[in-house]
């Protein structure tokens, strides 16, 4: 059942957003070879608790055991990671996402980074009241793909407000008009998923990693917006201002 987010509500969000983006931003400035994936778990956990009332999302849902869904491993020269923060606060979430270069990277993957990035202006873009989820999911695609990209599709956005996941959906592909029709009060997360090579993932051994399937490499940002009355474009929740 897709629920419509009440003005309070969406202030709240706002809220717990910029602790997401706080979040993001922390971790930006530590990422660097030589330091652990645990050790900025540790960070992230500790900023969003500093905030009162606040709490990660990631930490117990599903079972999950961290606060930012990384495998534990030491950052090399020229890795990319990728960085997913969530934050409850008063009962509500909000999401977002960013890959983060580590030192010097290989030619071609500052233009990864920037078409997802791209990716994801066009698919908030289109969350306007009287649009569909297609609308979204196929702006994403049509940025990636002309590109020469691709998109993960077994991994997508969705709706979330007091819970974590919630309906709709929200594919990075798909055909304008198509799936559900927006309306204001919703709150959704966009989240494209760009690969260099094809689009199939796998999931390692600890249940929780997942990497491109022919090892391609692959980045991901997200951000949650909430759709206005107005029909224009969204109010985008995880920002620091």
């Amino acid at each position: 059942m897709i629920t419509l987010k009440s003005p309070r509500e969406i202030e709240t969000m706002a809220a717990a957003g910029r602790i997401v983006a706080g979040t993001l931003a922390l971790v930006q400035r530590h990422v660097r070879p030589g330091v652990s994936t645990e050790e900025l778990d540790r960070l992230a956990e500790d900023f969003i608790r500093s905030h009162p009332g606040a709490r990660p999302s990631f930490k117990g849902l599903y079972d999950f055991p961290a606060t930012l869904p990384s495998a534990k491993r030491i950052l090399r020269e020229g890795d990319l990671l990728s960085v997913d923060v969530g934050v409850w606060l008063e009962g509500l979430h909000a999401d977002a996402a960013a890959t983060f270069a580590v030192g010097k990277v290989a030619s071609g993957v500052e233009r990864l980074l920037q078409v997802t990035q791209d990716a994801l202006a066009a698919g908030v873009a289109q969350a306007r009241a009287g649009n569909h989820v297609g609308d979204i999911g196929h702006a994403v695609q049509q940025v990636a793909e002309a590109a020469g990209y691709s998109v993960v599709r077994e991994l997508v956005g969705h709706g979330i407000g007091s819970s974590f996941h919630e309906e709709p959906q929200v594919p990075n592909y798909g055909k304008p008009k198509r799936g559900a029709r927006l309306m204001p009060g919703m709150t959704i997360a966009i989240e494209p998923m760009v690969n260099v090579g094809g689009p199939d993932i796998r999931t390692l051994d600890d249940k929780w990693t997942v990497v491109t399937q022919d090892g391609s490499l692959s980045a991901h940002f997200e951000h949650t917006v909430a759709v206005l009355a107005d029909g224009g474009p969204p109010r985008i929740l995880t920002t620091a201002d």
